[in-house]
């Protein structure tokens, strides 16, 4: 994958515990570039699909995702809490914003970034005798 086309942040997993607000976590993305898109493949464990909010802004693909506590009532030994999911990468001017696209599946979120027409490689046919 060309650096042009994303530029991926920080690779280490940041981990932060907020007061009553439960784990910012930094997930883990794997990036896949084909010829027609970018395949960014987030691991949030966890989370609905309601709870992932995606936005494109100058530039940037924002990814946040939230996971609401799995039990209530009082506490024994509970180490699956409340979390959100936050990561952010640049995006190069040959992706089709309007097109970009995703889907929650088994807690692993697939965003596809298509590319716009220009950049796509194509065969040229060579004519002759």
């Amino acid at each position: 994958m060309a650096e042009t086309a994303l530029e991926r942040g920080d690779r280490a997993e940041v981990v932060q515990v907020e007061k009553d607000r439960g784990l910012t976590l930094t997930p883990r993305v794997d990036i896949l570039e084909t010829d027609d898109e970018l395949l960014l493949y987030v691991d949030l464990p966890g989370v609905k699909p309601d709870g992932v909010d995606i936005r494109f802004e100058n530039g940037e693909l924002f990814l946040h995702g939230r996971r609401a506590q799995a039990h209530t009532g009082k506490p024994w030994l509970w180490e699956y809490e409340t979390a959100s999911f936050q990561r952010a990468f640049r995006v190069a001017e040959n992706i089709a914003a309007d097109k970009i696209s995703a889907e929650l599946k088994n807690g692993v979120l697939t965003v596809r970034l298509p590319k716009v027409e220009a950049v796509k490689p194509r065969r040229i046919e060579v004519k002759g005798e």
